[in-house]
């Protein structure tokens, strides 16, 4: 595919390059063909390659790009290390929005103005994001709430963006071996639709919801519940929750906070999420977590989240004990289930480098084991060696190098590795219970009851055949030698026509010959020839219509 090369996406081509040139790869500019968008002083790109850098960059670009910094914060089989940390804590404080635009969204999605709903509605935002802003309200009945507006404009300015990022993706993919290796345009497709839900604050709203139900066993974890009658596509009304980020707290404010249950709690609801309910909050940044006035965690921004479907929750399972216990074998066995081979995996190198890195971290203090540092270590290696990881797997080592800094700042003794031993026993114990739940053992005595009632009209049925002698297996395979036969006698067949048709053609020519040697009238040679074609014709007539009849299996 060709650049479309459209005048509103020229900026993006040259937004794009110049990042990819500055952090390290014109290798990949050069291949993709895209040298010619960039400026000579970009033209060596060797300047310093920083994940602060990086993050500030994307920020200023705007909010498209840090949602994809946001989403690239994954891809540790992408990115080193330093560069996962910076991009994880990636977030887009900008200027916010004139309040006239406030009352025209605001509108426009509810038909009414702020103030013939609440009774108090702040005009001054409390947060301000690429995306849209947070007011403080109040509802007429002392209900304080928080009002989420969608940034004016910002879903045509995204989508275009996107067409940008869409043609770049698939260009670098076609053209260079990074791009088929990784996948660049899945990965933006991925991106794509996950941005266009989290416009949507009517799926925020429902993603609030069932947060909220599955982690009601949490008593020191809140989500705040939305106001359905006052949520559209881009407005979200929802609970205020009073509180600081954790990431605004120092030394001195942590003293009078419970850090060791708090930390506890938290890693033991993202275990949950994942390995349990198959839901998650994706984007569990120091940001947005919470230390509500009352002490509690609070969990907000659940514009981005995932799923994880049943059968990547067990290898998740195998892959968490096995790094917290430090069994590399097992480690990479289960992230091999997690991951598509591609056609250069290197099976021997990914299993040696994976055992490399869980058994170095073995007999650190635990105050130097990051489970999550560890995970995207492991995407790392997995992308080296020729093993695409599964989303689920990034998405998992993005939330455990969150969770990391959290916990830590909760809780600087915290141990993670206990805390996940811990905790997935009990999500086994769990899952083992709602495996053989009254529901379950129905519906299987259920099958049971039908089985036993067919079993013995089947069984009659087979033993009849038998005894009848009617019984027959189908057997589906190839005859190497049959084959082979059957190639041999093309090829004769083909031989013997050239040899009948150079016959014909060189006695028709011998017929113009003047001989003394006549035979029936005719130049003796030629008649010979004319002959020994007939004969020869006769037998491969013969060959054709009786032999193949004759191996023909009966019908």
């Amino acid at each position: 595919m060709a650049l479309s090369l459209r005048p509103q996406h020229l900026r993006r081509y040259k937004d794009v390059a110049r990042l990819l040139a500055k952090y390290g790869r014109r290798d990949i500019i050069s291949q993709a063909g895209l040298d010619e968008v960039l400026d000579d002083e970009h033209a060596n790109g060797e300047l310093a390659a920083k994940g602060e850098d990086l993050a500030r960059d994307l920020e200023a670009l705007g909010p498209t790009y840090v949602k994809l910094g946001q989403l690239l914060s994954t891809r540790a089989d992408i990115l080193p290390t330093p560069y996962i940390k910076a991009l994880a804590r990636l977030q887009d404080d900008v200027e916010p929005f004139p309040v006239d635009q406030v009352e025209e969204v605001f509108c426009a999605a509810l038909g009414v103005r702020p103030k013939d709903v609440f009774s108090t509605f702040e005009y001054e935002p409390i947060a301000s994001a690429s995306l849209g802003q947070v007011h403080r309200a109040v509802m007429r009945d002392g209900r304080a709430v928080a009002v989420k507006v969608q940034r004016p404009g910002i879903r045509q300015q995204i989508v275009e963006d996107m067409e940008a990022l869409e043609e770049i993706a698939e260009l670098i993919d076609r053209r260079t071996e990074w791009g088929e290796r990784f996948g660049l345009a899945a990965m933006v497709d991925q991106f794509r639709r996950s941005i266009m839900r989290e416009l949507d604050y009517r799926r925020e709203a429902q993603n609030l919801l069932t947060l909220r139900e599955n982690l009601e066993s949490f008593d020191r974890i809140v989500v705040p519940a939305p106001v359905v009658d006052l949520t559209r596509s881009t407005v979200l009304t929802m609970d205020f929750v009073g509180g600081r980020k954790i990431s605004s707290l120092g030394p001195l404010a942590m003293t009078d906070v419970d850090g060791p249950i708090l930390a506890d709690q938290l890693f033991g609801a993202y275990l949950k999420q994942v390995l349990q309910d198959g839901f998650f909050h994706a984007d569990p940044h120091p940001g947005n977590v919470y230390l509500t006035d009352g002490g509690d965690l609070a969990l907000l921004d659940l514009g981005m989240v995932a799923r994880v479907e049943a059968e990547m929750q067990d290898s998740l399972v195998k892959l968490l004990l096995a790094v917290s216990e430090g069994r590399g074998t097992d480690a990479a066995d289960a992230a091999m289930e997690l991951g598509e081979r591609l056609d250069a995996f290197d099976e021997d190198r990914f299993r040696r480098d994976v055992a490399d890195l869980v058994s170095s971290h073995q007999g650190l203090a635990m105050q130097d084991i990051q489970p999550g540092s560890i995970v995207a270590e492991l995407t790392r290696i997995a992308g080296e060696a020729g093993l695409r990881p599964a989303p689920e797997l990034t998405m998992l080592g993005k939330a455990l190098l969150n969770l990391d800094d959290v916990a830590r700042q909760l809780d600087p003794n915290f141990d993670p590795n206990a805390a996940i031993q811990r905790h997935a026993a009990a999500l086994l114990e769990s899952r083992i219970r709602h495996a053989i739940s009254p529901s379950t053992l129905f519906t299987a005595a259920l099958d049971a009851k039908e089985f036993a009632e067919k079993l013995p009209g089947r069984l009659n049925h087979l033993l009849d055949t038998i005894a009848g002698g009617e019984i027959t297996f189908a057997v589906k395979g190839i005859d190497e030698r049959e084959i082979l036969r059957s190639l041999h006698r093309l090829a004769n067949r083909v031989v013997t026509g050239l040899l009948l048709a150079a016959l014909i053609v060189g006695a028709a020519l011998l017929m113009r010959v003047n001989t003394h040697w006549k035979l029936l009238g005719y130049p003796a040679l030629a008649i010979v020839c004319f002959m020994l074609a007939a004969l020869l014709a006769l037998g491969l007539v013969f060959t054709i219509f009786i032999g193949d009849r004759r191996r023909d299996p009966p019908r």
